[in-house]
């Protein structure tokens, strides 16, 4: 490896941060727009890969591109992924702590590049610099990412580059002012510019995983959720009932549904139009499920119905759990103000079908709209 020439091994490390900063680019443009940070995300190593073609031409182009520019290119390429990540997890970029110190480094750069150039003194401060961006590049990825693979391979990758350039860092102090990065009489550093380009590849490519698997856990969530409430879909609903009532069976003990039906909903739709019967359905369903315990699951039945399965709770149990979704509504200040009509039933040693219980639960759903709305009733 030592062996390696330095120039090649940036102009290698500038065409794959490009291939990676295309790979990016179209994901972007096919991924849906909820998926935020793909466009810092190929926006850096485009400019790392700039980056790396001035950092290639040192010695034919003057020192104020090869050097001041082109590592200011690479760090902003570092801080401008960093916000990537940041916004991909809904987070706003620190623009003025990261800002601040490119300021400083761009000052601190021109120095010992233009007045009293310094070789040694350059890489500390690009090493030191680097080495702190990865440093809260990983500590980013590893505490808001899910606990996958693609999050732990990108943020070793931040770490690996992290301490690299800190290493690359503590080594300055053994460069001479004189010294150039194109040297190849200088083993050590020429392994910390391969590992700089291998640890910036590894996170282009840690990112495009973190990327599908979010993609992937969007299309599974709309699989399985109503698009416009967020409850559960019917069908997941129905099979979480049908999961719970066996396990009833096995276990010996009981669970209850409620259906709930928003009252005189279609006359909410003609006098404020469906836009407001939507805010109505969504309003409701923040409120049912802000009413209801963690491993109770809530769905949408179909347009203004909707069902809560409450496990391991008896008829008498869910009574006051459905009393007080209704309360709750009834006493929200709302826009359009509304109500709920619930049925509650109970599971039976006899009941063989979801189906059956849902029957029972309708049933005194009507009972409650029979007994004129906004009221609770269980099933007979």
């Amino acid at each position: 490896m030592f062996n390696l020439d330095v120039r090649s091994v940036i102009l290698v490390a500038g065409v794959l941060s490009l291939l990676m900063a295309l790979v990016l680019f179209f994901l972007r443009r096919s991924f849906p727009p909820s998926i935020r940070g793909l466009g810092e995300w190929a926006a850096a190593p485009a400019i790392i890969f700039v980056s790396t073609l001035l950092f290639g031409a040192r010695g034919a182009i003057p020192d104020l591109l090869s050097v001041v520019l082109a590592n200011m290119l690479l760090l902003g390429g570092a801080v401008l992924m960093y916000f990537g990540s940041q916004r991909f997890f809904n987070l706003a970029p620190s623009l003025r702590l990261w800002s601040g110190l490119l300021v400083l480094a761009l000052l601190a750069l021109s120095w010992f590049a233009l007045v009293e150039p310094h070789y040694g003194v350059r890489v500390a401060i690009v090493g030191g610099l680097m080495s702190l961006i990865a440093l809260a590049h990983a500590r980013l990825i590893l505490h808001h990412g899910p606990r996958a693979f693609s999050s732990n391979f990108a943020g070793g990758a931040q770490l690996l580059l992290a301490l690299s350039q800190a290493m690359r860092g503590l080594s300055a102090f053994d460069l001479a002012a004189g010294d150039r990065i194109l040297d190849n009489t200088l083993p050590t550093q020429t392994v910390y510019v391969t590992l700089n380009a291998f640890t910036i590849l590894m996170t282009t490519i840690g990112m495009v995983l973190m990327a599908t698997d979010r993609l992937r856990a969007e299309i599974e969530y709309l699989a399985s959720h109503d698009t416009l409430t967020g409850a559960l879909s019917r069908r997941v609903l129905i099979d979480a009932c049908e999961q719970e009532l066996e396990r009833c069976r096995r276990k010996g003990r009981s669970m209850s549904l409620l259906m709930i039906d928003l009252d005189n909903f279609k006359a909410i739709n003609d006098a404020y139009g469906h836009l407001a019967g939507d805010r109505v359905l969504v309003d409701f369903t923040g409120r049912a499920k802000a009413a209801l315990r963690r491993p109770d699951r809530f769905g949408r039945f179909g347009g203004e119905e909707f069902v809560a399965l409450l496990p391991e709770t008896s008829l008498d149990e869910a009574l006051v759990v459905a009393e007080r979704i209704r309360a709750e509504v009834a006493n929200a200040t709302t826009e359009q103000g509304y109500t709920v009509s619930i049925g509650v039933a109970g599971s039976r040693a006899d009941d063989d079908t979801v189906d059956a219980i849902l029957s029972r639960a309708d049933t005194a759903m009507y009972a409650a709209k029979a007994a004129g709305r906004n009221c609770v009733r269980p099933a007979g």
